[in-house]
């Protein structure tokens, strides 16, 4: 027989009186890659990238010259096969490649801070902790630039229509003194952010990541949008840096990029030094690591 005794349930039930508990949501936890540093650090950054530069500069400084060649060499080859219409968009890509082209610049800053040797050797042929996974993300990053060189064209198409480039000596006019141009200029700059502002997040702490810890390319490249997005003040001051002094390598012919490029190498590997904490790597490395089949 069952008993009619209308026992209340112990307090410590959560389904007492048939009641539904609460759903209490989780506290809210700080992320673990916000720094809360201010804008000016961004220029603390500079100033060790600096120093960098000029502990045994002539490997840095070669390495620059040696991106101002390539660079000479690819705009002669754009006018050679009859691509100078591809010029702009790839003057302004070189933001998206710049980070995978600066791995040794890396690599001296690492060795520098850890009291390694350095040469110009070890910047050419890195080797990256992370393997082959540096190969996997350098073709990412490249079909990122090939994907913007493919938009602008389509951008110029729908102003100007299916016809051929008119060159380099009419192409400035027409940009700059007709609404036309105008407004490819305006779409062209906006859809040219977008991209840039997309490829700076993804890659500007990826290859110092794939340099230091054991992870996968997609993993660092997730990782280095969650740190830039983090840390937005400080990086939106960085990034603007960056810009500026690409913009200054553009007015001087190409020629500022043996210094310039050297110098923001090596202030970005201190910038991932300063945002990547020692604890945040030791937790996730091998963690997320992606050994290919």
């Amino acid at each position: 027989m069952l008993s009619q005794n209308n026992v209340p349930p112990p307090p410590d039930n959560p389904h007492a009186g048939g009641v539904i508990p609460k759903v209490v949501p989780p506290l809210a936890r700080p992320s673990p890659h916000a720094r809360d540093l201010p804008w000016r650090t961004a220029f603390t950054w500079l100033r060790a990238g600096w120093r960098d530069l000029w502990t045994h500069p002539l490997p840095s400084l070669i390495y620059g010259l040696g991106v101002f060649l390539v660079s000479v060499a690819v705009v002669w080859f754009l006018f050679h096969l009859d691509f100078d219409y591809a010029l702009f968009p790839a003057l302004a890509g070189f933001m998206v490649v710049g980070p995978l082209i600066a791995g040794g610049l890396y690599e001296k800053s690492r060795r520098l801070e850890a009291g390694e040797p350095v040469g110009l050797g070890p910047m050419l042929f890195v080797r990256l902790r992370s393997g082959g996974a540096g190969v996997f993300m350098g073709v990412m990053l490249l079909g990122l630039f090939l994907l913007w060189m493919r938009a602008a064209v389509l951008i110029y198409a729908l102003f100007f229509g299916m016809v051929a480039f008119p060159g380099t000596e009419e192409i400035v006019p027409m940009l700059l003194l007709t609404p036309t141009g105008w407004a490819l200029l305006l779409v062209g700059s906006a859809v040219g952010a977008l991209f840039a502002a997309f490829s700076f997040a993804i890659s500007v702490f990826a290859f110092p990541m794939l340099l230091t810890e054991r992870t996968d390319a997609l993993s660092a490249l997730g990782i280095s949008m969650a740190m830039v997005w983090n840390n937005f003040g400080v990086m939106i001051a960085w990034g603007a840096i960056v810009v500026a002094l690409f913009a200054l390598c553009l007015l001087t012919a190409g020629l500022g990029l043996i210094l310039v490029f050297p110098l923001l190498g090596h202030a970005t590997w201190h910038c991932y030094r300063a945002i990547r904490s020692d604890d945040a790597a030791a937790h996730e490395d091998d963690r997320m690591f992606i050994r290919p089949a």
